[in-house]
């Protein structure tokens, strides 16, 4: 009994360790998760000494764990950005972690002696990024980038990780039971239509059947977010017993259920957050523990070396095959090749050989853990500042804003927000508050007062609003601070403004011709802005007409483009990308050089 008790201990002190560690992580800008990481190592055997070394048990955890991640990441995807992002990064999904895979297994036989379909398996273990990673960086580590880019990258860590473990747990049954790898087509083409089919089918059934328990459930509502998760894990568990992908299956129950007008959605939020992040912390300490470092030594080198070839070399040769269809500029693709972080759902996948009973089991185990060390060193300490040496990141719309949502109960027609007055807000300027939000309570001073008393609102005032659904972000720039302007705004939105409501004929006219199709001159230069980003356009978004830029640089109090910028934007000189676009680079120049050829 007295065991039980330490390791429950033990187990607290370290989710605490790992929790308190994060203040470190956001004030030095460390890669969080590799902090979490590293504390299992620490802790493990050949650390503080306690030995973990049961596989199964530490798969079924992480298991665990990464459905509950990818639910709330579906949950938080909006269908905005999935539709603006659904092509370019389902192929990246799926194409991309393929070629990422077999590039990758190319290298890996020659570091590591491996046959083809032995390198092909520690490629697919690697071949996905990982949602946890990227979904951190991008949202909660103030990394703000273009929509298009930033939707690209979500979506596509969402969705990769079903087709990464398919693969691996494909040729992990291949080579467990001495198949050759040309078994491997009508095995991979068959499975893959059954398990992503049936993922796709069970997790839009699931969605549905989630939206309609949540608006037919009139009990406590604390047990509301509980029946919100268990649901989830539900449709998880059983399209994985009916032989279908049940990561797809949670990511596209959440994308459903997340997107659906819904009771008591920001406490389920919330719960969710809390959920994610426990698991998180869970899944990469027990995986952190079940490593041995004293026996990375001895694929140390090679490892480090597939590594940096995976980053600097595979990835971004993927990416640039996959998404050069659609329209990027070179420096968004240079950063999506660049956001490929590893993280634990690729040492969860490296448990799987161990599992299977291969002959090199514990070497998968160890180079793939390397290799995602390498990953969240390497490029999780440098996003952001490659966003900003790429120019990708978007200029504030407004200053920061202190607010906070309270769930009202019922099918309410309100909802009522709680806003700080920040200094040099317009409020406190003399610009009154719309008459469709309705100020109820002031809190000053640790005192509460009706808003009608409270004479002129003050800085720090808290401020309680009745505002009608969907209108709460229009009131963001009035108790916003002041908005820092930076130096390269008038470079990212442009060298000047033209009028969304100009016919789009004109700018085929003047940087054209063939810039637009024939419908296409029939319209607006909004309305060409809206078509081309598949729905209606947010601030900072991009479009690329030829030689040219179209940018979103302002949105009205109705959602229409007030604005709309235009770049003459030149081509990208090498010396301002970092090394992994080289790709497109030199491809460029070998076009160039044989189209010179070709003349003389």
């Amino acid at each position: 009994m007295e065991s039980f008790y330490i390791a429950v201990f033990i187990s607290m002190v370290l989710v605490l360790f790992a929790i308190f560690s994060s203040l470190i992580a956001f004030r030095f800008g460390a890669p969080l998760l590799l902090l979490f990481l590293l504390i299992g190592i620490v802790t493990g055997v050949d650390g503080f000494g306690i030995e973990f070394s049961n596989y199964n048990l530490a798969y079924f955890i992480g298991s665990i764990a990464l459905a509950v991640i990818l639910f709330d990441s579906g949950f938080g995807t909006s269908l905005h950005s999935f539709r603006q992002a659904a092509a370019p990064a389902l192929v990246l999904s799926i194409v991309g972690v393929l070629i990422t895979s077999a590039i990758f297994g190319l290298a890996a036989m020659v570091l590591l002696g491996f046959s083809f379909p032995e390198g092909l398996l520690l490629g697919a273990i690697v071949g996905s990024t990982d949602a946890a990673a990227v979904f951190f960086l991008l949202r909660i580590g103030g990394i703000h980038i273009r929509d298009n880019v930033r939707s690209t990258l979500e979506v596509e860590s969402g969705t990769n990780d079903p087709f990464a473990i398919f693969l691996t747990l494909t040729l992990v049954n291949i080579l467990a039971a001495g198949q050759s790898y040309q078994d491997l087509d009508l095995t991979l083409l068959t499975g893959f239509l059954r398990q992503m089919g049936f993922g796709l089918a069970f997790g839009f059934v699931g969605g549905v059947a989630i939206v309609a328990l949540i608006k037919r459930f009139q009990h406590d509502q604390g047990l509301l977010p509980i029946l919100v998760l268990a649901m989830a894990l539900l449709v998880f568990s059983i399209t994985g017993a009916l032989d279908g992908s049940g990561f797809l299956a949670v990511y596209v129950a959440g994308l459903y259920a997340g997107n659906a007008k819904i009771q008591s959605a920001l406490s389920i939020r919330r719960f969710q957050a809390g959920m994610t992040w426990l698991a998180q912390i869970i899944m990469f300490l027990v995986l952190g523990l079940l490593a041995t470092p004293s026996q990375f030594t001895e694929i140390l080198l090679p490892a480090l070396a597939l590594g940096l070839f995976l980053i600097f070399v595979a990835r971004p040769v993927a990416v640039w095959l996959c998404i050069r269809p659609f329209r990027y500029t070179r420096r968004e693709t240079g950063f999506v090749a660049w956001v490929g972080l590893r993280g634990a759902v690729s040492i969860l996948l490296a448990i799987l050989p161990v599992t299977g009973g291969l002959e090199n089991g514990e070497v998968y185990f160890n180079a793939a853990f390397v290799i995602v060390l390498v990953s969240l060193i390497v490029q999780g300490w440098t996003i952001k500042p490659t966003a900003k040496r790429l120019g990708l990141i978007v200029p504030p719309r407004t200053g920061a804003v202190e607010k906070l949502e309270v769930d009202l109960p019922g099918a309410v027609n309100h909802e009522l927000i709680a806003y700080r007055v920040a200094r040099e807000s317009p409020v406190l300027k003399g610009e009154r508050i719309p008459r469709w939000a309705r100020p109820s309570l002031v809190l000053r001073n640790g005192r509460s007062m009706r808003y009608q008393y409270a004479g002129r609102l003050q800085e720090n005032d808290l401020l309680y609003l009745f505002v009608d659904p969907g209108f709460s972000r229009l009131l963001d720039r009035l108790f916003a601070g002041a908005v820092a302007v930076a130096s390269d705004d008038n470079e990212f939105f442009g060298s000047f403004a033209v009028s969304p409501s100009r016919p789009a004929r004109e700018l085929d006219a003047a940087y054209g011709p063939g810039l637009l199709t024939e419908a296409e001159s029939e319209m607006t230069i909004a309305e060409l802005i809206n078509k081309r980003v598949g729905g209606q356009a947010d601030y900072a978004d991009r479009i690329r007409l030829g030689q040219i830029i179209l940018i979103v640089r302002e949105i009205d109090d109705n959602g229409r483009i007030a604005s709309v910028g235009v770049s003459l934007e030149p081509v990208d000189p090498s010396n301002k990308l970092p090394p992994l676009a080289g790709v497109q680079v030199g491809w460029e120049r070998l076009q160039a050089l044989m189209e010179k050829f070709r003349r003389a």
